[in-house]
């Protein structure tokens, strides 16, 4: 609770908080400029009865399909991955249901699947009855990343059958989506950790955080002519093409983890871009469509209060706030046409996270950013 300051010179107690006034709206001052309508008509699209947390939700190009990762089952306290037909609501599960999943995606023009899985992991049972015997005892523990060497990345028919490893390499590799011509995927991996012979300086980080080696990558869509895109040694992940397959988006952690940038790239690797500068943590970037904004999620008004923000594609334009609610709203996806918006948020009386959908205003976007 702010304490308030009692000034007995009013002269000087105007001038401080005149200049308080303008400090506030010069750090935050686009904060409000997105206090409007944006997202309407929103509801609870997860099942909260079946699915005991969700996220991470991505459409086909159609707009037939959509997937996303949910905790579902008993026996398994990891995600898995689940492919919903949208015009039947039918959900049927394609990863194998062992071990832990991540960061699905849908093939534009193809009935193929793509996620990230731990299923392969000799250890992967043992690693789930070791979480499920942990949450028996009732150990609290903090929210971390879990970035397990034994991901890779795998292809899936509609069935999830024909399931085919694209990566088979020691190291996380994960975050992974295709191109909107499905010709390329990019995706995240520490891969050069196990593979690469690091400095002292790179092998003492990595023991402290496993993240610090984590880069873009791109590869053809059947995990040929990998080509690493980022080379730095804090944690580059999260990457998406933009709607034209020219560039990507991406989140650049600070060396500290406690803050993140939201970049675009040429998908050669070129042309790198900061878009944010909010010195906060920003993340989960997203192109609308029209590939005249992006959306992301950042906790500049509290540690664990995440908003929904969009920025211009350049970053030239201050960001605005879409959300205003308290908790975690995150993980933001456009449907292929730009008229509605799926995200992440704890806004459920369990506090996990779920998936919540809405339409979306796009004209209003434009006209919030000056774009229009």
């Amino acid at each position: 609770m702010r304490k308030r300051l009692y000034i007995s010179n009013f002269l000087s107690g105007m001038f401080a908080r005149v200049l308080l006034s303008v400090l506030i709206t010069v750090m935050f001052g686009f904060a409000n400029a997105g206090k409007t309508d944006f997202i309407t008509e929103d509801f609870v699209l997860s099942d909260t009865e079946k699915e005991k947390r969700v996220g991470e939700a991505y459409y086909r190009a159609d707009q037939k399909w959509m997937v996303y990762q949910a905790e579902v089952a008993d026996e398994n306290p990891f995600y898995q991955i689940y492919l919903k037909h949208l015009e039947t609501g039918n959900i049927r599960q394609v990863s194998p249901g062992i071990g832990k999943t991540t960061c699905s995606w849908v093939h534009p023009s193809v009935d193929k699947v793509l996620f990230s899985s731990t299923h392969e992991d000799p250890d992967a049972k043992n690693k789930m009855t070791a979480e499920l015997e942990r949450r028996k005892s009732g150990e609290r523990k903090s929210y971390a990343w879990d970035y397990d060497e034994h991901y890779d990345i795998y292809e899936t028919d509609l069935e999830g059958k024909n399931i085919r490893n694209l990566t088979d390499v020691l190291g996380y590799d994960a975050e992974a989506s295709w191109s909107p011509d499905g010709k390329y995927i990019a995706f995240a991996s520490n891969r050069r950790a196990y593979t690469e012979k690091l400095t002292e300086a790179e092998t003492e980080l990595f023991k402290k955080d496993p993240s610090s080696m984590i880069d873009i990558y791109i590869m053809d869509a059947d995990g040929s002519n990998v080509k690493r895109l980022t080379h730095t040694n804090v944690y580059d992940g999260g990457p998406f093409f933009s709607p034209d397959g020219k560039r990507i988006v991406w989140r650049r952690f600070s060396p500290n983890g406690r803050e993140a940038e939201v970049y675009t790239m040429n998908i050669d690797g070129t042309d790198q871009k900061q878009v944010t500068h909010l010195k906060a943590l920003s993340w989960a970037p997203f192109y609308h469509p029209s590939n005249e904004y992006i959306i992301f999620s950042t906790n500049i008004h509290g540690h664990r209060n995440f908003e929904l923000y969009i920025v211009d594609v350049e970053g030239k334009k201050s960001p605005v706030r879409v959300t205003d609610k308290p908790g975690f709203d995150g993980l933001p996806v456009f449907t292929p046409d730009g008229n509605y918006l799926t995200w992440t948020s704890d806004r459920v009386p369990a506090k996990k996270g779920h998936l919540f959908h809405g339409k979306w205003d796009h004209e209003k976007a434009m006209q919030s950013l000056s774009l229009k």
